[in-house]
Order: structure tokens, then sequence, then C-alpha cells
């Protein structure tokens, strides 16, 4: 990085913070300063510089401050806008997680519009100290190259990126709404941009908001809670998306210090406990995954690989059972033709049961190994059951049921493992390879997770055969019944 380089940086940051500190109603803590960070791959953040106490309050936001479709001029320019973006997002009005290749709900594609006539608009646009110091580029799999996302292998993320998809939708939606107002989003005679420039800045600004936006929430319709569950949010509550100058600047981590509160008027940043100079001020995204953080947020973080994921296929228990009990297709057939898809799930998520970070924003409790998906071993029992019926020869006793359940689950652990290319010892030797670049470093922290789950459910599995004195073996098919005389 060159010294001009850090010194624009540098004169951004302050430029924000002065423009932020003179927003009516606004605040920003002495104690408390806007730092580079990039030398730890983490851009922007808030750095403490002297001691603040617990539960004080950092910052606050004005309401008014926040980029939203009532706040942007854009809503006044061109009311219809947001008219017609009703019809941009899913008919049905289902939600979404909000990303850029998923269906999306109206606020999503509408608050992507205004953040497009901000940027466009950026001189005459009242936050144009803060836009300029939103990223321009992202670390996200949305914008790597093929051959960067074969690094993460097996990963279910890869199927969720979407690019593909999100390249239709704004094509589709977004591109003829910028068309049909060009007076609008290019004022005096600023040139356009060409259809598919305006795609990429859709991306942008998508991927932008799925970063950075807070969910935004009337006080009276809140219910968080600090008590057992530690910081427990109602999801319901949330009314409408915006980004929220200043809250946006703060990095995220499992163990966080400081919460966001949602006023009737404003937002304002507390200190859940004491922050020492020196340390950052650090959010809390949720019990996300690394392969989530990856997909929404451009990072890793070892912290979040307690809450690392890996999702399983029915089908794959589905094999794993008929080669376990070794059942002819005949039998298969009947059996399965007793399951009704309707009842069942398709996907089974591996995880381990974390809780929550206390009151306090720390985590407390290690990390227990992942057991079997409840729901996994619910549908188990109900293949078995269609098996018996299928086929009397074939019922189990309840000892027997339980060794073919984690006989199954055991070759479903496997054969996902077996579909990463590389082991779980050649990833970690690699990831200390100093020549390795930042995005095979991400991809490599994300398999590493979800293969070193794999290995700790297997674990457990044989821990629970040999606490039952059960073999995995003795899974398989069960032996003829011999009546005894007495």
């Amino acid at each position: 990085m060159s010294r001009i380089q850090a010194s624009e940086f540098e004169a951004k940051s302050q430029k924000f913070l002065h423009w932020f500190k003179s927003l009516p109603g606004a605040t920003f803590h002495d104690h408390l300063d806007i730092r580079d960070l990039r030398f730890q791959e983490a851009g922007r953040g808030i750095i403490a510089v002297s001691d603040i106490p617990e539960d004080t309050t950092l910052f606050t936001i004005p309401r008014t401050a926040i980029i939203n479709t009532v706040t942007s001029q854009l809503s006044s320019l061109a009311p219809s806008v947001f008219a017609e973006s009703q019809q941009l997002g899913e008919e049905d009005g289902s939600e979404s997680d909000g990303e850029p290749g998923a269906q999306v709900p109206d606020q999503w594609l509408s608050l992507i519009l205004v953040m497009i006539y901000e940027y466009l608009n950026s001189t005459a646009s009242p936050w144009k100290p803060y836009l300029d110091v939103l990223p321009d580029s992202f670390e996200t799999p949305m914008f790597w190259s093929s051959d960067e996302l074969s690094q993460l292998q097996a990963s279910s993320i890869v199927d969720k990126i979407g690019k593909e998809q999100a390249d239709e939708m704004f094509r589709s939606k977004i591109v003829p709404v910028v068309t049909k107002y060009e007076s609008v989003f290019y004022p005096d005679g600023n040139p356009k941009l060409t259809d598919d420039s305006l795609i990429a800045l859709a991306h942008r600004m998508g991927s932008t908001i799925m970063a950075y936006a807070f969910d935004l929430e009337n006080e009276e319709d809140m219910a968080v809670s600090d008590e057992d569950d530690g910081w427990v949010e109602d999801k319901e509550a949330q009314v409408m998306m915006g980004m929220v100058p200043m809250a946006d600047i703060l990095n995220a981590d499992a163990e966080f210090n400081a919460h966001v509160n949602h006023g009737e008027n404003d937002l304002t940043v507390t200190s859940l406990r004491p922050i020492k100079a020196g340390e950052e001020v650090l959010n809390y995204y949720g019990p996300h995954p690394n392969s989530d953080l990856l997909r929404r947020y451009g990072y890793v973080t070892p912290k979040h690989s307690r809450y690392d994921v890996v999702e399983l296929p029915w089908e794959s228990t589905l094999s794993a059972v008929k080669e376990t009990l070794a059942i002819d297709d005949n039998t298969w057939g009947k059996a399965i033709s007793r399951i009704d898809p309707e009842e069942t799930e398709d996907t089974f998520v591996l995880e381990r049961e974390t809780g929550t970070t206390d009151s306090n924003g720390l985590l407390t409790n290690p990390a227990p190994p992942p057991e079997i998906p409840s729901d996994m071993e619910e549908q188990l029992q109900l293949i078995l059951k269609a098996i018996s019926k299928a086929n009397p020869g074939l019922q189990l006793d309840k000892v027997k049921r339980k060794a073919v359940g984690q006989t199954v689950a055991s070759r479903v652990f496997e054969a996902k493992l077996a579909q990463y290319p590389t082991t779980l010892e050649e990833d970690r030797a690699l990831l200390s390879d100093p020549r390795i670049g930042r995005r095979q470093k991400m991809a490599l922290f994300v398999r590493i997770g979800e293969k070193a789950l794999l290995r700790e459910a297997l674990d457990l599995i044989r821990v629970h055969h040999d606490e039952n004195g059960i073999s995995v073996e003795e899974g398989g098919p069960p032996r003829k019944k011999t009546r005894v005389h007495g």
C-alpha cells in the first residue's frame, strides 16, 4: 500500500467522520476514532482511543441520515418507481435471505434502485461523503472466477451464489426502470451507462446492501432479550432495509462488545462491556457459518468456525440405507412408494448445538461435537418402517434400528467427505503456505471447517458405538431369527 493510497483513504475517513458529526441529532463519542484496518483485511474500523465503560452510548445515528426509500430524493422525483418496484420482487410476497441470486422482496430491489440513483448523482447526493467510504469491490464469491470458485470444492456455498440468476434479474427488472426514468437517474445530460455497466453497478449495490444494510425496526415493535439466550431479535418486526452511516463501519465478530439499538427517531450503538483503549468496537452479525460470512460479507474468521455447517441431501441417506441393509430393488421400490415426498426434507444440516453469546457478547462454552441431525434421524425411522412393511423379514428391533441409523449416518458423512478432492490434513498444511492468495485462503477456511465438522460427527458416532458395545458393522442386514424350543 503506497503512502498516497493510505493518505487518500484516511482523508475520506475523516471527511466522512466530519460529515457524520455535522448531522442533526448525530453523536460520536470523543474516545472513538475511525482507523485504517486494511493491514488485517478489515477495511475501516472503529477503535477506542481511551478506555470506555460498559453501557456507554458510542454513537447515535438519526433515522433521517439513513439511506432508504423514504429519505432518498428519488422517492419524490419518481414516486412511481417504487410503485412499479412492488411488481419487481416475488408475487406471492414470500421472503428471501436478501442475496442478489435469490428471489427478492420488493424492499431489496427498491433499495438497489435508491443506491444506484444516489451513486449516479453522487456529487449532488447528501450522502456523498458516506458513499465515498463504501467499498467499490468485494471479496464475496459473486465476484470470483471459476478457478477461484473451484477452491470451495464440495461446499454447498457454490450452489447459493446465483450470479447468472442475478444477472437475469437485474437485466429484466432493474435496467428497464432506469431506462424508463433516464432523466431522473441521469440528470443534466450525465453520461448513460450501458446495460452491462448498469448490471455491474446493480451487482455492486446489491452486494453493498447485503454486506452493510440494516433491517430497520420500530422501537415499539422490537422484541430484544438479553436473558438466557443472549441477544434475540424478533425478525417479524423488520419493516424496512436501509444503509446506516457509521453503524455499518463496525466490523463484526462472534464475540462482540457493542449492540445497535433501534429507537423511534434514531439508532444508538452502546457498549455491552468495558472497551479498553486500542480495542476495536465490534458488532454482531449472528451465528453464521464461515460459508455464509464469505457469501454475504466477503470474509471468514476463526471464531465463527464453531457455527460451520454441512448440508447433506436426503438422496445420500437413502443410498446409504439401501447399501447398509443390502435391500433388493423390488423391496426398495415398494418401500420408497410408501414415502410421501411432501412429508420429507430434501436436505439435512449437520451443525453443532453451540448456543449463543451471553448478555455481554461473550462465548462462555466450548462448541460440542455435532450430533446426527434430528430430522435426518426421523426420516431414517420413516424409511426403515417402510422397509419393514415392504418386507417383514427386515424388521429391526430398537437396538438394531439405532445401529443401522448410526451406520447410515457414518456412510453419509464419509460420502460427503469423499466429495472433497483434498483431505483435511492437506488443507491445513496448505493454509500455512504464505504464497496462497486471500480468496484461496478463505476458500480453504470454509472447506477446512466443513471437513472438521464431518470428522467430529464421525468420531462421535464411534464413541456412541463403543459406549453401546455395538460396532458400526453391526448396522448391516439383520440375521434371520431362530426359534428356540424349550
